[in-house]
């Protein structure tokens, strides 16, 4: 199935649409965000088997991977919106110092008001509809970009869209790079983008001239660290799930291997038990394993083969798009599958045998997206203390991404800005500084030729005491 692309006409139709549609002031009511919260829930579970199933015709992705990382993380995205939303979108009264009494202070949290939706192929109904729970509770308007590399999912998420919101609210676009760069032309109020970091600069040179803000979620080379005290059994099971979820095509999933070189050879055999523990019966036939998403992302991860020994898996098949999980050793720190993001089922091992060694690789290269370390956890809090990423993990992969009650973002190259449950809210909201000042006494000090300086003066100085 080939998408067609949205046309120039079309795309400057719906943004005028929605700045119309925002400037009604409709979008503001609590209530009215609440309903359509409501109804986007209603919806998923109305489009939740075509949206399984175009995931399994494009991925290859189970409907039980689909659920647990797709729809279910949306699910629980929009119940808490709806059950938090006024609390949210409550006026909060702050503490007023001495020098501006009597007046009080307040933040409030308005709309930024028309923007723009851009997600990937990897994990397409998730990384489009969880942007947009934000985006709906905070009283936005939005414009979904989702990738054309997964045709029957974003035609899916298209229809699902329409059949749930008028278009001058909510409306799906479609097509390659030219949509993208007729996307980037005209001005949002947030454009929240999810994508490559290559992507992410095109965007961002665009919006620069209209000093556009952007949550950007990009990715990196995620390192993942085995120290000599690891349980490696544990260790190599939750590598592998990481690895081998969504067939490693996850902007989080663990990138390279830096295994204590005490406990190499241990671990490669426990990594290859604990993988036929996941797959008991391989993976090139299981339902349960993602394929890769295209031709040219196939050959890109076939050339990586050559970039080391292997020694674990290390087949494939060209025509189904399916490659075992494949374990590499001998890899040179400069070699190609150390250069870019893999976003596939290989795993390069480096070793090391001080953590000062692994300190001292992570940052001399670009802030990791996510960082796992497996051994003793105070060595874990230690080397975190010592290196930045986006998120992080000690003696587990992934699971960060799951929990609402903590960011989820990237740093430097790897994205800026974060959300999930309120911080999505705050995503796409101004907090607004108010302050309310009686008119019934109107002190002098601040007036001129400032009789009352020295007064005024020794409170500032106090208050930094």
């Amino acid at each position: 199935m080939a998408l067609e692309n949205t046309s120039a006409e079309r795309i400057q139709e719906l943004v005028e649409k929605q700045r119309a549609f925002y400037a009604t002031g409709t979008t503001r009511d609590v209530k009215w965000r609440k309903e359509q919260l409501k109804a986007f829930n209603k919806g998923l579970a109305k489009w939740e088997k075509p949206l399984t199933d175009a995931l399994w015709k494009d991925l290859h992705k189970s409907y039980e991977e689909a659920f647990m990382t797709e729809l279910g993380l949306v699910y629980g995205e929009i119940g808490e919106a709806i059950r938090k939303i006024e609390k949210w979108a409550r006026r909060q009264r702050k503490c007023t110092p001495l020098t501006v009494l009597p007046s009080a202070s307040y933040i409030v949290r308005e709309p930024l008001g028309c923007t723009l939706i851009v997600s990937p192929w990897n994990y397409p109904v998730q990384l489009l509809l969880n942007p947009l729970v934000g985006c709906i509770a905070a009283g936005c308007t939005a414009i979904l970009k989702p990738s054309p590399y997964v045709p029957t999912v974003s035609k899916t998420l298209e229809a699902f869209i329409a059949d749930t919101f008028p278009e001058e609210y909510i409306a799906v676009v479609q097509g390659n790079r030219l949509v993208n760069g007729e996307l980037f032309r005209h001005r949002y109020d947030l454009v929240f983008l999810t994508g490559s970091p290559s992507l992410g600069r095109i965007a961002m040179e665009a919006q620069s001239k209209y000093l556009t803000p952007m949550v950007l979620e990009l990715g990196g080379k995620s390192p993942c660290i085995v120290d000599k005290d690891a349980d490696l059994k544990i260790a190599a099971r939750r590598i592998a799930w990481g690895k081998c979820l969504n067939s490693g095509q996850t902007c989080i999933a663990p990138d390279y291997l830096f295994l204590h070189e005490d406990i190499k050879d241990a671990f490669i055999e426990a990594f290859k038990q604990e993988l036929a523990g996941l797959y008991p019966d391989g993976t090139e036939h299981s339902d349960k394993f993602v394929h890769i998403v295209k031709d040219s992302a196939f050959e890109r991860l076939e050339g990586y083969l050559k970039d080391g020994k292997i020694v674990a898996g290390g087949r494939y098949d060209r025509e189904r798009l399916w490659m075992e999980p494949t374990l590499l050793d001998g890899v040179s720190p400069d070699a190609p599958v150390m250069q870019e993001e893999i976003f596939g089922p290989i795993f390069p091992i480096l070793t090391f045998k001080d953590r000062a060694e692994v300190v001292s690789f992570v940052n001399g290269r670009e802030k990791p997206l996510a960082f796992y370390y497996f051994g003793a956890a105070a060595n874990g809090w230690d080397i975190i203390g010592r290196t930045t990423s986006g998120g992080a993990c000690i003696n587990d992969t992934i699971m960060h991404i799951a929990n609402s009650h903590i960011p989820f973002g990237g740093v430097g190259n790897s994205g800026m800005g974060s959300y999930h449950s309120e911080r999505s809210f705050l995503a796409f909201s101004h907090e607004r500084a108010v302050v309310k000042t009686p008119t019934w006494i109107d002190l002098k000090f601040r007036y001129m030729p400032y009789k009352l300086f020295g007064i005024i003066k020794k409170m500032l100085q106090m208050s930094a005491e």
